[in-house]
């Protein structure tokens, strides 16, 4: 294990407040760097799925099952990293989910601007605040009749996603920027006393455990896959009335099942209220307090199910001014430094990405290590307990590994590089080909029984 790497497990390991000792049973193999990055996300999907298999292997052992020890594979890691990268079906690559005006454009005061529109409401909403056409260059020369930071403010005041480029030194600035270095990396809060919650025998760590996923895109649909992975009934419940985004539904849906519910509806509520009365988790990646708005928050959720473990995903946290704004991946990586500093690394004028959807990968390996830990608290102690991740506070811990030298300009893994860890499997959308899970439990391997099946595939129940 290099230093960065075991740096970066004890930093996951602390907040979960599971026994250190747990620590000697990770073996870990491979070496990078990898990824073309000057950040050290080789290291960060390594620990990641460590950390979470590893909360998996100690809730086994705390169900009666014998110690075993984690393996985890550099490169495979990787790979999963970018999962959604590496998809096939039927042996063709899906669409591209990314709309053709979303992207980074320099505003009129010459600072750079990313807009986030894969959505179509968030598509239209931008389009109807630039007063201009569809289309790139139309965007464009609207984006110079405003400063960055305004479009920014103006854009989030109608519920739309948008961020101006920064430097770390601006984000550090910022107050939203120390409300977020101010947090761990993920945390976990006992609600009330409720009784330990029963669990049935099981053959695998999460067997019995009943999840229910209000996610869409990437962290949450993970956090859920990566429970599903390890044996846990996750029901992904989404909406007829909001969009989604089909390729990532594909990858992220392995291992489990999907209804649909409209919330905006008090007897699908009440659907909802039943199928809560008998879960053990709960994932919601909802706009900050949507869901509190409609009954379900994590008091609320409680009171129901006394003993549920409520897992929050946000874009930047519970504290500072932003935390009621909406966001994905890439706009918090614009926000925060990170798209400035790897231009500078690479030489670029121009902001350059992360090779990866990183803070949604770490987002959501953090939201299964959370959930797991809590299940294990929940087990010994009881409680109800709640879960907090965010886009950010994953940032603010990856920055924190520090930079790697001479991988910036490495060639991005490609479909044949990644051939070892992928498997090939039926689906409700053809013959899926894959990357399997890259955290290797000795006893209890982790898998996905259920296939991939498009969203509304299965009834609201727990009843198969």
């Amino acid at each position: 294990m290099n230093h960065i790497t075991e740096q970066a497990i004890r930093q996951l390991w602390r907040p979960s407040q599971l026994d250190s000792s747990w620590l000697d049973q990770l073996r870990l193999q491979g070496q990078g760097p990898v990824l073309p990055s000057s950040f050290a996300l080789d290291a960060a999907a390594q620990a990641c799925l460590a950390a979470s298999g590893l909360a998996a292997a100690a809730f086994w052992h705390a169900r009666g099952g014998e110690r075993q020890t984690v393996s985890v594979n550099l490169h495979h890691a990787v790979a999963e990293f970018r999962s959604e990268h590496y998809l096939r079906v039927d042996g063709a690559q899906p669409s591209d989910p990314w709309d053709k005006i979303a992207g980074i454009y320099r505003c009129g005061d010459g600072r750079w601007l990313r807009i986030h529109t894969n959505f179509p409401h968030h598509c239209q909403g931008v389009l109807q605040l630039l007063q201009c056409e569809y289309d790139k260059a139309a965007v464009t020369a609207a984006l110079q009749k405003w400063t960055a930071f305004d479009f920014e403010d103006a854009a989030a005041a109608r519920g739309l996603v948008a961020t101006a480029l920064r430097s770390f030194a601006e984000w550090d600035a910022h107050p939203q920027g120390q409300a977020v270095a101010a947090q761990a990396v993920f945390s976990l809060t006992r609600l009330d006393h409720a009784e330990p919650l029963a669990l049935t025998d099981a053959d695998r760590p999460l067997g019995g455990v009943r999840v229910l996923d209000l996610t869409r895109i990437i962290a949450g649909p993970l956090g859920g896959r990566v429970l599903a992975a390890h044996g846990a009934d996750v029901l992904h419940i989404t909406s007829p009335r909001l969009p989604t985004i089909p390729t990532l539904d594909m990858d992220m849906g392995r291992g489990k099942r999907n209804a649909q519910l409209d919330l905006t509806r008090e007897s699908d509520r009440d659907i909802l209220r039943r199928l809560l009365a008998d879960a053990h988790v709960f994932i919601q990646g909802y706009r900050p307090g949507g869901l509190a708005g409609l009954g379900f928050s994590p008091d609320d959720a409680a009171r129901v199910r006394p003993g549920i473990v409520y897992v929050s995903l946000s874009a930047y946290g519970n504290q500072g001014p932003w935390a009621g704004r909406r966001g994905f991946d890439s706009l918090t990586q614009t926000a925060s430094g990170f798209n400035l500093a790897e231009a500078e690394a690479a030489g670029s004028e121009t902001p350059r990405a992360f090779p990866a959807q990183a803070l949604d990968h770490i987002a959501g390996y953090l939201a299964a290590l959370g959930a797991t830990a809590a299940l294990r608290h929940q087990r010994q102690q009881g409680g109800s307990w709640h879960v907090e991740v965010s886009l950010a506070q994953a940032a603010h811990w990856l920055r924190g590994l520090g930079r790697v030298e001479g991988a910036i300009n490495l060639p991005i893994p490609t479909l044949e590089d990644v051939r070892p860890w992928l498997e090939e499997t039926d689906s409700g959308f053809g013959r899926l080909l894959a990357v399997r899970h890259a955290a290797e439990l000795s006893l209890t391997p982790a898998r996905w029984p259920l296939p991939a099946m498009p969203l509304g595939s299965h009834a609201a129940s727990w009843t198969v």
